[in-house]
């Protein structure tokens, strides 16, 4: 499970601490008071995330509630609050929700726009790439920009772009691939990159533009309109299901020949479909777009079908094998159904530079900004050259040479504040092989960095809203740490005790009724008649096939295993007994059923139900850890409280 959504989900009964004005006490645990505002507002923004309607009554939720501050007081006596995996996650969050009262509206507005209009045109361009480093010195930095402004005056005078590419530029595999780019739009490339294909005619030579690789030159090719978005179905026979009695290739040539009859392709998909998710839907799958899904082939070959309706040959992936099906065609979309995604692209995108460099000086034109001492040849003589390795370790600036490196607003920032961060940039800092520009280019990413902090610290003072969810994110992650540390970590190496448990507890895991039997899946009532026959005589699989699918036309489809009662692959109200079966339908087949033998209800093994166990001891382990918990907190209720927050939420 994802830890975001566990987050989510633990955040049902998340509290808020934003309040500082004295209110009436509802809890005490320990020595830690909860507001009677604070129960109150959490319970009308969660109730209705509650889906256990027992639980939803005042009382109930109280008592979810209070084991909620329970794991979140143990957490901060366990310290995870400090964990450096906390740390790196709170401030993830912190940065997403800040983002909201950090970006400039009107600057981030333009850049959407303009992401927008450039997606539905794509550019195909080759370039020419003279590669040249931020860090480099002076020299190679013009001697690099000297080479590529000559070959675009050669590309001018109307030399062969590909030969200049293939002689002169510095792209790994520039020469295979003839500096090829093929087409893309917007986000695809860095966003200099962009604008310069962007802003350049088609036919034309572009201007030299620098991006972090280097100086580039581009050739626009073409032109095109954007692809537009479909619909699509599936029908998939895995490649990755072990133990099986067919081909997977066998099974969807099958499938296919009963497409060509005219059996309908949703029945077909909901029987025989190895994708559960799409299957149950006749096998539609959500609306995509070239470049959305994990299989370019898939993609490929949805996009060949012209018209509604129409449907593919069987083909192979890395996931199987597939017919798909066309189920629409979708013009593509308008701004306002594109504006929130670009959003959310341009603000963890390269054009969040623009962006920064605005709300920087919001910043700074708020609270105050003052550079302090000169740094650089301080440091420059204090940090090491194992600084360019990523190897240098941190030591203390002496209290005399501890100057101030600037003061945004009420905050200084020292010279020692500045040395912390070169341990943790250098560890994902890009090469450098001169020790000033690291220096340079660590000072303006620590400058900017504190600057935002200082506006986030901030924001949650000046701020309610923010405050209290970014409290609610706080506590949450915390509730995630102390559950993984307590329950879900120590129940995977427990083993004893979950065999424990499970010996303890076995009658709870058991197989239903179970058949062994052999499922003939037929086109219509007649074949299923002949099946029934055959299947009467002992006839075998394989001579069933042979007999009944004749002329190339796929009449029956033969599975045969261990199913339990209930299992999709048996017909509905199937009743199990030894023989063969009367005929059932099911989704547009007819279905008949030859049992061999009926498994009785037995215990399962261990191994069987594993997962199922492990979730089942881990509640029975919380629950415990629980009453330990409350026992060793005392916990107060303000019963005159209690009855008027009662009276108020139920009014």
């Amino acid at each position: 499970m994802k830890k975001s959504f566990v987050i989510f989900l633990l955040c049902i009964v998340s509290l808020s601490l934003y309040s500082q004005k004295k209110k009436d006490i509802l809890i005490t645990i320990g020595d830690e008071p909860v507001l009677v505002e604070e129960f109150k507002r959490v319970y009308v923004k969660n109730i209705d995330l509650v889906q256990d309607d027992s639980q939803k009554n005042i009382d109930s939720y109280l008592d979810l509630f209070i084991d909620y501050k329970l794991k979140v007081k143990e957490a901060y006596i366990q310290n995870l609050d400090q964990t450096e995996e906390y740390q790196k996650e709170f401030s993830k969050y912190q940065e997403q929700l800040s983002r909201n009262y950090l970006f400039e509206d009107n600057v981030t507005s333009k850049l959407i726009k303009e992401a927008y209009d450039r997606g539905l045109i794509e550019i195909n361009a080759d370039h020419i790439l003279i590669v040249s480093r931020f860090d480099d010195l002076p020299q190679d930095t013009l001697t690099a920009y000297n080479k590529l402004k000559v070959l675009r005056e050669r590309a001018l005078a109307g030399e062969d772009f590909t030969k200049l590419v293939k002689e002169n530029s510095e792209e790994p595999g520039a020469k295979e691939r003839e500096g090829k780019l093929g087409y893309f739009s917007a986000f695809a490339m860095v966003y200099p990159f962009e604008n310069e294909a962007y802003n350049t005619p088609t036919g034309e030579i572009s201007n030299i533009v620098r991006t972090q690789f280097g100086f580039h030159i581009l050739k626009i090719n073409g032109r095109r309109p954007k692809e537009h978005k479909i619909n699509a179905s599936h029908i998939m026979i895995s490649n990755r299901v072990e133990g099986r009695n067919y081909e997977p290739e066998d099974r969807i040539r099958e499938i296919y020949a009963k497409l060509q009859q005219g059996e309908a392709y949703e029945n077909l998909a909901k029987q025989y479909s190895d994708d559960s998710n799409s299957a149950k839907n006749g096998g539609n799958l959500r609306p995509f777009g070239k470049g959305d899904l994990r299989s370019t082939k898939f993609e490929d070959e949805a996009y060949k079908l012209e018209k509604v309706g129409d449907i593919s040959e069987p083909i192979e992936t890395t996931f199987g094998w597939h017919i798909i099906k066309l189920d629409e065609i979708f013009g593509l979309p308008s701004f306002e159904e594109e504006k929130e995604f670009i959003e959310k692209r341009v603000k963890t995108s390269e054009r969040a530079k623009i962006v920064t460099q605005k709300i920087n000086q919001k910043i700074i034109d708020k609270y105050g900004f003052s550079e302090g001492e000169e740094y650089l040849s301080f440091f420059t003589s204090f940090i090491g050259d194992e600084i360019l390795t990523k190897k240098w370790v941190f030591k203390a600036v002496p209290e005399n040479d501890n100057k101030l490196l600037f003061a945004i607003g009420k905050r200084n920032v020292t010279f020692n504040d500045f040395a912390k961060f070169f341990v943790k940039r250098q560890a994902s800092s890009k090469p450098y092989k001169v020790k000033e520009s690291l220096i340079k280019d660590y000072f303006n990413d620590y400058k900017e960095q504190e600057i935002k902090q200082y506006f986030k610290d901030e924001l949650e003072v000046e701020n309610k809203e923010y405050a209290a969810v970014i409290n609610e994110y706080r506590s949450g992650l915390l509730i995630y740490d102390v559950m993984n540390k307590n329950i879900w970590e120590k129940s995977k190496k427990d083993t004893l005790g979950l065999r424990s448990f499970y010996d303890a507890n076995k009658e709870n895991y058991k197989w239903k009724e179970r058949v062994e039997a052999v499922i003939v899946s037929a086109s219509d009532e007649e074949t299923a008649k002949k099946a029934e026959e055959l299947l009467e005589k002992n006839v075998s699989e394989k001579e069933i096939k042979e007999t009944l699918n004749i002329d190339k036309k796929v009449q029956v489809i033969i599975t045969s295993g261990t199913f339990e009662k209930g299992q999709r692959e048996l017909p509905e109200n199937f009743e199990t007994k030894k023989g063969v079966s009367k005929i059932y339908t099911n989704n547009g087949s007819f279905i008949v059923v030859k049992v061999t033998n009926i498994l009785m209800p037995t215990i399962k093994l261990l191994e069987e139900v594993k997962g199922k166990v492990m979730s089942n001891y881990q509640t029975y382990l919380e629950i415990n850890w629980m009453k330990e918990l409350r026992n060793k907190n005392e916990i107060i209720i303000n019963k005159k409280a209690l009855k008027k927050v009662k009276k108020q939420l139920n009014n």
